[in-house]
């Protein structure tokens, strides 16, 4: 990105402390993440178990994510956000104390795992939809790219921190966890914006307005639900600390080195994508990242060698963060404000599905066929997938210009 684009951005004090913040929150997930998933495989050393993880926090995001979405389109989405990073500094604080105590057990990280999942379904719509009220149109795609950079950024060093912390004590990462999340807290409490609620009446039609906004428009149905079939089964995150301790043969610093890989990876090609924006043949090169996802998840899958498996992850990372960019640039241009809070929450329900229900899915596939076939068969799936893409969603595979 040239000079004159970067302090544009930044000339924008709301989307600065808006930046900040989901760098300081974003940093903090994804501590809380690894440390809960090393806890709960201590706990009980069950690939079911950490597929439960993802289960427990993917089912109340489903249920509450679309009312979520109607009211980031009529309530104060700095608030929203800020509400919802509060709930899971809580839950960090929670854990910290139920560790010390001797009471963190398996239905606890479970519980804990319920109440992430319903802050997150509350927190992605009013998240998404925030953005581009802080920015000019112009600067969307570049502000999508920096925000994506940096939040990259903070999952290279979240996940790396967060192993290193629980090498040195399980309370002292959740502690950190809920002093950065306090932290993000604050900043998004100062961004000020123009808020225009929308003043549809509270209708089970207002609420499900998005559903039928995105299936009417078969490009941002084809964009959102190819990421939720591609991460569904070609994500491995659920198993990496199977992965790390049984067949890498590494502690939970390795671990914390696995999950910051695909963000390494996201974070180069982001910073590319600031420098040089898409301009051409954006439907295509979706397509293409998906497929490249998926081959780099084969490898992963079939790897016994450190270096490999890093790279094979750091490879999916750079091909998501090519997906992400385009679709979440196509999802705010291509939807009305008044609209943007439950178009947001749709896709927050694939990439909640994506995530949260992947990790299921593969914990559960890892229980009965072992960790590998369910990485290997998971990019597989998703290798065909995007070929299915490219015949189902014509208009998708064709669009040319992002904009």
């Amino acid at each position: 990105m040239s000079n004159s684009s970067t302090s544009r951005l930044f000339a924008h004090k709301p989307f600065l402390r808006f930046w900040l913040a989901r760098l300081s929150g974003v940093t903090a997930n994804q501590m809380l993440m690894v440390a809960v998933a090393w806890h709960m495989y201590d706990i009980t050393s069950s690939a079911w178990d950490l597929g439960l993880v993802g289960l427990f926090q993917f089912l109340p995001a489903l249920l509450m994510t679309l009312p979520a979405g109607h009211l980031a389109d009529r309530l104060h989405r700095g608030r929203i956000v800020a509400t919802c990073m509060l709930a899971q500094a809580a839950m960090a604080l929670l854990l910290v104390v139920a560790t010390q105590r001797g009471f963190a057990t398996r239905e606890l990280i479970l519980a804990v795992a319920v109440v992430l999942g319903v802050a997150r379904a509350f927190q992605m719509p009013a998240q998404q939809a925030l953005t581009p009220l802080l920015v000019p149109q112009e600067l969307l795609q570049r502000a999508i790219a920096l925000s994506s950079s940096g939040m990259q950024a903070a999952i290279i060093c979240g996940p790396a921190l967060g192993g290193v912390l629980y090498a040195h004590g399980t309370s002292t990462v959740y502690l950190t966890c809920a002093t950065l999340l306090l932290l993000a807290v604050a900043l998004v409490a100062a961004v000020r914006y123009a808020h225009r609620p929308s003043m549809l009446a509270t209708t089970w039609s207002s609420v499900l307005a998005g559903v039928a906004f995105v299936w009417r428009r078969k490009l941002l149905l084809g964009a959102t639900s190819l990421d939720l079939f591609a991460v569904l089964l070609g994500g491995a995150t659920a198993l990496l600390p199977i992965y790390a301790r049984d067949i890498l043969h590494t502690g939970p610093e390795g671990l914390g080195l696995l999950r910051a890989a695909p963000a390494a990876g996201s974070l180069v090609m982001s910073l590319l994508l600031m420098r040089w924006p898409l301009k051409r043949r954006v439907g295509q090169r979706l397509l293409s990242a998906v497929a490249v996802f998926g081959l780099a998840t084969v490898v992963f899958g079939l790897s016994t060698h450190f270096g490999l498996s890093l790279l094979a992850l750091a490879l999916t990372g750079a091909a998501d963060s090519v997906s992400v960019v385009i679709r979440m640039t196509l999802v705010q241009l291509e939807t009305p404000d008044d609209m943007r809070g439950r178009v947001s929450a749709v896709n927050s329900i694939f990439i909640g599905a994506s995530n949260q229900l992947g990790e299921f899915e593969s914990g559960s596939v890892a229980a009965l066929f072992g960790p590998i076939a369910s990485v290997v068969s998971g990019g597989i799936g998703t290798l065909l997938i995007a070929a299915a893409w490219l015949r189902l969603f014509p208009t998708l595979a064709r669009r040319d210009h992002i904009a």
